[in-house]
């Protein structure tokens, strides 16, 4: 005896809803990369930061004002950097 028709489509549409949601658990990123893009994200800026500012001091003489404004704009630009993966991680 042959099988039902519509028994037949809803195996084969529930094979292809199993292989769709396997698929879209690939593309997700692990807890601990996202951590780790995050962290390295508003290290680097901060570190950038300082090393302009490092430089720009040792160029203009005004130690250690420079390196205190650029170390502060690099923490800032970090968060500012962390906050907007956040919102993309999100959507």
């Amino acid at each position: 005896m042959s099988k039902d028709p519509f028994k037949t489509r809803l195996e084969i549409a529930k094979k292809k809803a199993s292989k769709r949601d396997l698929d879209n658990r690939k593309h997700e990123p692990s807890p601990i990369g996202t951590a780790f893009k995050l962290s390295t994200e508003l290290v680097s800026a901060v570190a950038v930061g300082t090393i302009i500012g490092f430089i720009l001091d040792k160029t203009f003489g005004t130690k250690p004002w420079l390196i205190l404004i650029f170390f502060f704009v690099g923490v800032i630009a970090g968060i500012t950097n962390v906050i907007k993966s956040a919102k993309n991680m999100q959507k």
